[in-house]
């Protein structure tokens, strides 16, 4: 049996029409492997039960959390610099462009355009070119809230600054212990709108049973986080009936799916 908590942002989730059609989509998704699904309200008493802990370990929020470019990779070996961010004033009298160069991962465009949006940044123009050895290429014409140009030095730090941590590090992987059991812990920042990151549950998923690792449990929740909210998904993995996988294979294996390096 598995068991959701969930909730429907269009409040139905009451009615029977509203149950009804949820159980149909899971019945067209899963087929022929679903015996039974029952909706039904949670009571105050099993949701208290269910949110497990609150709070996060401290040592893995120093690292996870961080804004800043790490020194190092995540397996450890010293990071070179794969992002090239340049602003360009003088190609367009009323534009500034910039120009990215970095790797091509999952969601590239979406992290780019996210986090201008959370500066409040319009984008007039773009062109975006991958090349087959996995390189990118983005020119992107743009204006501030006022329509004029990106013309103060420490505002154009400060954007090429965060755009370059954000296509570093999209999102964030952690493996850790909780208690005798192992936890994979993932982040990915909210964006001002209040949305978060799509597919990440399902790419978790997919790369556990791709590396036959079982979960025993899941938390998804919100977090603010040195002044910026992060979604986060704690999975409590079940380790003792799949064959034992390496910590640091699993980690690299979601990573992997995550970014689309599969």
């Amino acid at each position: 049996m598995d068991l959701f908590f969930i909730t429907d942002t269009r409040e139905l989730l009451h009615t029977n029409e509203r149950q009804g059609q949820t159980i149909l989509h899971l019945k067209t998704a899963l087929g022929d492997i679903l015996v039974s699904c029952e909706i039904e309200s949670a009571g105050l008493e099993i949701t208290a039960c269910s949110q497990g802990t609150l709070f996060l370990p401290s040592p893995v929020t120093e690292d996870m959390f961080s804004l800043e470019l790490p020194a190092r990779h995540p397996g450890g070996l010293l990071a070179s610099n794969p992002i090239s961010i340049t602003v360009d004033n003088t190609l367009s009298p009323s534009h500034t462009l910039i120009q990215i160069l970095c790797q091509d991962h999952k969601g590239l465009i979406y992290d780019t355009m996210r986090t201008l949006k959370d500066y409040n940044i319009q984008v007039s123009y773009g062109r975006f070119f991958a090349n087959r050895k996995g390189g990118c290429e983005l020119d992107l014409f743009i204006v501030q809230a006022d329509g004029k140009k990106i013309v103060d030095r420490n505002k154009q730090n400060a954007l090429c600054s965060r755009l370059r941590m954000e296509l570093w590090r999209p999102l964030r992987v952690a493996m850790v212990s909780r208690g005798p059991d192992t936890e994979l812990l993932v982040a990915n920042p909210v964006e001002l709108s209040g949305r978060g990151r799509p597919l990440v549950f399902h790419d978790i998923t997919l790369a556990l049973k791709n590396l036959n690792t079982h979960i025993f449990s899941v938390e998804i929740g919100r977090h603010m986080i040195r002044d910026r909210e992060w979604e986060v998904y704690r999975i409590l993995l079940d380790e003792g009936d799949s064959c034992h996988v390496p910590r640091n294979k699993i980690e690299e294996g979601v990573r992997k799916m995550l970014m689309g390096w599969e």
